[in-house]
């Protein structure tokens, strides 16, 4: 799941998400919140996820993006910070180049699976 602006990306983080679930996102550079709903992702959804992160962020054009993720219950919303911002702890990084052709292509597997 993806947020595309700042309160999808709330709602999504401190809503949506359950405790273990994946949380994902660039590495000090603003962009989408991204939630994989699983608590053991493969290898191959973790990438895809930091892909969609990188892709869906200001280092879209970039290549080696790095991309923090951790689970939910290390993401936490400061008292009166504005939508969409969090701290996190806990993380892991994982290094990727953002490609149009595969975010496409994942856009249509979610719409098959969806409809």
């Amino acid at each position: 799941m993806v947020g595309k602006n700042n309160k999808q990306n709330d709602y999504l983080t401190m809503k949506l998400a359950g405790k273990q679930n994946i949380w994902l996102h660039t590495k000090d550079i603003p962009g989408s919140h991204v939630v994989i709903r699983s608590d053991a992702p493969s290898e191959a959804t973790l990438n895809e996820a930091a892909l969609l992160a990188a892709y869906f962020s200001k280092a879209q054009q970039s290549s080696a993006v790095p991309v923090d993720y951790t689970e939910i219950k290390h993401v936490h919303k400061p008292n009166g910070a504005k939508p969409g911002y969090v701290i996190y702890d806990h993380q892991k990084t994982v290094a990727v180049t953002p490609n149009r052709a595969i975010v496409e292509q994942l856009k249509e597997n979610d719409q098959a699976h969806t409809h």
